[in-house]
């Protein structure tokens, strides 16, 4: 595949953007931006947290994520990539519990949760979800690959995109959580 072919594949699938409700129902791409940034003021104006968890690439997307937002929306984050509790964690309890543990102990109504996997099917991210849910923390998810996946109708807001490979999955996820940072910082920007 060329240059050409392989960004317009990427093209193609961004314009695909699938966001639906816990119900299942789907919106459009916008309204669900719209909540998800709506969600995250909320986040920021109550004293909350919002917390980014992924593996892999999806990790670094998490870590980079959870900067821009801290830096440019003014919103306090956390990921849980300190090495010490992560392989405490994956260690004496389990990888699957390494992000569902600490947000057990500090999730509550106030907070957010982006759950980023590009399969869906991440043991250890469905888990946190779990957790997340229950405590009263919104859940936002980003999904891609199989369109039954598992993550894909477990949050607040899923969205998904049809990508068939990592590389697809994890670039249109930048895409997303990017624009998202970029509403949320215009956000910002607009009420000071």
């Amino acid at each position: 595949m060329n240059w050409a072919d392989n960004a317009a594949t990427l093209f193609a699938l961004m314009g695909q953007l699938s966001c639906r409700d816990r119900a299942g129902r789907e919106s459009e791409p916008d309204e669900g931006f719209r909540e998800w940034t709506e969600l995250a003021s909320r986040v920021r104006n109550t004293g909350g947290t919002i917390f980014l968890i992924g593996n892999g690439a999806s990790a670094s997307m998490a870590s980079h994520m959870a900067a821009d937002v801290a830096k440019n929306a003014g919103i306090r984050t956390e990921v849980f990539f300190d090495m010490s509790l992560l392989t405490a964690l994956g260690n004496d309890i389990g990888f699957e519990d390494v992000f569902s543990e600490p947000l057990r102990l500090k999730a509550t109504e106030r907070d957010m949760l982006v759950a980023i996997s590009s399969s869906g099917e991440s043991p250890n991210i469905l888990k946190a979800v779990a957790v997340a849910d229950p405590l009263g923390a919104a859940v936002v998810t980003l999904s891609a690959m199989g369109t039954g996946n598992r993550l894909r109708g477990s949050g607040r807001l899923n969205f998904y995109l049809p990508a068939r490979t990592y590389g697809e999955a994890e670039t249109c996820h930048a895409a997303v959580l990017h624009h998202w940072m970029d509403r949320l910082a215009a956000e910002r920007a607009r009420c000071r």
